[in-house]
């Protein structure tokens, strides 16, 4: 299986890109910055409302772009190192940052990761977030190597996520 310091065992080979005609997933590095920055700053209230349940924060409020600098950077490093994995959700050209999508370690009993995503907030009308969401999901479940993984606010609430026990 996999230990504390790695969500994944050593032999899954981790994806690099999932492309949909949509957007495009890939790993959130520090050269994200301008674009990731915009696509945050850009959504304040939609990722307060939304997304910062989660955490119990009010992220992005009051974010630099230093600290975003710094966040991307602890992304990446994480990422390589195999412990959570945070993709960019990028347009087919790369021309602009959709959102992000994070699969991160839990300790909630019966679950092996979170899956944790976002979009920006003039994306919402094209349906993009309920595509995204299906389709990571059904990514998750064919390619992943996770028996249960949470989705938090969206299978299950934040009310009945912080409900559940830590292991």
């Amino acid at each position: 299986m996999h230990d504390r310091h790695r969500l994944v065992p050593d032999d899954f080979d981790v994806p690099d890109v999932l492309e949909h005609p949509q957007f495009r997933l890939r790993m959130l590095s520090v050269n994200d910055l301008i674009k990731d920055y915009d696509a945050a700053m850009s959504s304040v209230e939609h990722l307060r409302a939304t997304y910062s349940p989660e955490s119990g924060g009010s992220w992005p409020e009051g974010l630099t772009i230093e600290d975003d600098l710094v966040d991307l950077g602890w992304h990446q490093h994480e990422f390589k190192h195999r412990s959570s994995f945070a993709y960019t959700v990028m347009t087919p050209g790369e021309d602009r940052c959709l959102g992000c999508v994070y699969i991160k370690p839990t300790r909630k009993r019966g679950h092996d990761c979170k899956v944790m995503m976002w979009v920006r907030a003039d994306a919402l009308a094209s349906g993009l977030d309920e595509e995204l969401y299906r389709t990571v999901r059904t990514w998750i479940a064919d390619i992943w190597p996770f028996a249960n993984p949470a989705f938090p606010g969206r299978a299950v609430s934040f009310e009945a996520w912080h409900a559940l026990p830590s292991e």
